[in-house]
């Protein structure tokens, strides 16, 4: 499967570009600049949307200016759907290209008012699953709707990354009703890896396109979501024909990521996508 091409098919737009967030933090102007470079650079196939807060859309408006093609973009909306009508108006006023929007479940908010705040929108919607006793009623009220899921699978903290269990657990329950879904913060590299500096386990984005395809085929999810060998894991994705590939993209769409490059670069490190000479 993983052969030939620049980007090959399994990894298309698999990397939404996080750089504002952290552990990333690179300034507006920065962050829009660079995402510039990577929509001109060989491996744009890899790229998605920028990914920015709603608080920063004003002065995304002062960065942007009157830029003539417009920027494809995905707003976080952290404060829930109370946001939408204003992230709404201002989008309309940005020279921008509305993606997706990522919005969050304030707690106490339920299934049904989820779907009635999130009614209005105009673009994608990915709603970010909390970690509690309301996984599964949301997930089974977005199936059908053509709503998406969002999971987090780290952040500053340890107890912020959910162990293999507790994501293949939501992986199944994204599968089985029938709701794609993205990932956000914490995979900061293709392989399971214990992070050297802070000590945090931090799963693989790899790990988890793998764990993906072992739910919908009936594998062992969180085997492959603890397994650290890169030739495994390298080995098992060259062995997924276009169908199962086709249905594990199908189902996890996208991861967001502070950095393009180093996926980029980790990617053609296990062989699995052809850099130009002297790339990557």
């Amino acid at each position: 499967m993983v052969d030939g091409g620049r980007i090959p098919a399994l990894f298309a737009g698999l990397c939404d570009d996080a750089a504002v967030f952290p552990p990333g933090l690179a300034p507006l102007p920065d962050a829009v600049a660079a995402h510039n470079q990577h929509l001109d650079a060989w491996y744009a196939g890899l790229v998605g949307p920028l990914v920015i807060a709603a608080t920063a859309l004003g002065d995304l408006a002062e960065v942007l200016g009157d830029r003539a093609t417009p920027l494809p973009v995905s707003v976080t909306l952290p404060g829930g759907p109370a946001q939408l009508d204003g992230v709404l108006d201002a989008v309309k006023k940005l020279p921008v290209k509305l993606d997706a929007l990522e919005i969050a479940v304030p707690e106490g908010m339920g299934p049904d008012e989820v779907l009635t705040g999130i009614s209005r929108a105009t673009a994608p919607v990915f709603v970010e699953i909390p970690r509690d006793e309301r996984r599964v009623p949301l997930l089974t009220a977005l199936s059908g709707t053509g709503h998406h899921a969002k999971f987090r699978t780290g952040g500053v903290r340890a107890e912020l990354y959910p162990g293999e269990a507790e994501l293949a657990a939501a992986v199944r329950a994204a599968v089985g009703a029938g709701v794609p879904f993205k990932a956000t913060a914490g995979l900061h590299h293709a392989l399971r890896n214990t992070d050297p500096e802070t000590g945090f386990e931090q799963h693989g984005f790899l790990n988890l396109m793998l764990a993906t395809d072992a739910v919908l085929t009936d594998g062992d999810a969180e085997a492959v979501l603890a397994e650290r060998d890169g030739a495994v894991i390298a080995g098992r994705l060259r062995e997924l024909d276009a169908d199962r590939a086709a249905a594990l993209r199908a189902a996890f769409t996208s991861f967001g990521t502070c950095s393009i490059t180093d996926p980029l670069t980790e990617l053609a490190g296990l062989g699995l996508l052809d850099a130009p000479r002297g790339e990557a």
